[in-house]
């Protein structure tokens, strides 16, 4: 049995989240709080001949190790995308088609808007805690940790539940209103003096916030199916790029000039505009409408049926199937 998409999405997302939660913790530890130059540079020189190390050995397993595609297709709708695309394709065509697809636009701004909203929190995470608990940036990069890690298990039970029940649009809503729920304790919860608390409510905060971005994925891809996957993961990630520095830079502005209640206000107001964007999206399933249109057990079937006909060629019948 093939494992069905939303898991293999989930897999993927699962390891960048984890190198994300790599890099809260091993940062703070490599790199100490020190006023000394010569030993903070000589701190940071280490971390990235680390980095360096790693990326190259990384780059080398790519190359090795990478196949263009699966030698089996994931399941019948992959496998029609297959045989629909065309080698003369432009990719200007697709671009423009994919944003004449109002469901999929509305999508790319609302995951824009909740991606760059995590980007902007983590980056800014450590100086946020280092304002209310002076000291604490381990703490403050094991709160990171914490939102990821959270994250990571909100996103494999999410796509558990994608793969039983189906309901894309659904999902997508209820997490992304949780999301909102989430940073708007997280935003009244951090300046209490107590930092478990904070350990709690970045948790809850990051199980359904980080645990959406790949429901956005999985959602894009049935949206516009049958355009690559990677033309439309590559918008959704441009949006997250695009809103992830806006926010970042104006969130920083609001904390330096305002205090860091204001800055999560601002992004609290832009949850609630994704959210409401997400509810106006149409659940235009079409891969699973092409999954259906062929039942598994009609083909088996016909082809039975076309068997015993000796006046029908077998092979003739596959490939109308196909």
């Amino acid at each position: 049995m093939r494992a069905d998409s939303s898991t293999i999405c989930v897999c993927r997302r699962g390891r960048w989240e984890l190198g994300i939660a790599i890099g809260f913790l091993v940062p703070p530890v490599l790199v100490p709080n020190i006023k000394d130059r010569d030993k903070l540079a000589y701190h940071i020189s280490i971390m990235f001949y680390i980095i360096g190390g790693v990326a190259t050995l990384l780059f080398i397993l790519v190359i090795i190790v990478f196949k263009e595609k699966p030698k089996h297709a994931p399941s019948r709708a992959q496998s029609l995308s297959y045989s629909l695309a065309s080698p003369d394709a432009s990719y200007l065509s697709s671009i423009v088609r994919l944003f004449k697809n109002l469901n999929f636009v509305l999508l790319v701004i609302t995951y824009g808007l909740n991606a760059g909203a995590f980007y902007a929190l983590s980056t800014l995470l450590n100086r946020m805690v280092i304002l209310h608990y002076p000291g604490e940036e381990v703490n403050a990069g094991r709160i990171g940790l914490t939102i990821v890690i959270a994250g990571m298990l909100g996103a494999v039970i999410s796509g558990i539940w994608l793969d039983r029940s189906k309901t894309y649009k659904e999902t997508t809503l209820v997490v992304y209103i949780m999301t909102l729920v989430g940073m708007v304790v997280y935003t009244l919860t951090l300046n209490l003096g107590h930092l478990w608390v904070v350990f709690i409510t970045a948790g809850t905060m990051g199980f359904f916030m980080t645990g959406y971005l790949p429901l956005g994925f999985e959602f894009a891809v049935e949206l516009t199916y049958p355009e690559s996957e990677g033309m439309s993961s590559g918008l959704l990630n441009v949006s997250a790029q695009v809103f992830g520095i806006i926010f970042t830079i104006s969130q920083g502005q609001i904390i330096d000039n305002y205090g860091t209640m204001p800055g999560n206000i601002f992004l609290c107001v832009f949850l609630t505009l994704g959210a409401a964007l997400t509810a106006f999206i149409r659940a235009d399933l079409r891969r699973q409408k092409a999954n259906k249109e062929i039942p598994e057990n009609k083909i088996q079937e016909e082809e039975e049926e076309e068997g015993s006909n000796t006046s029908k060629v077998p092979t003739t019948v596959s490939e109308d199937h196909l």
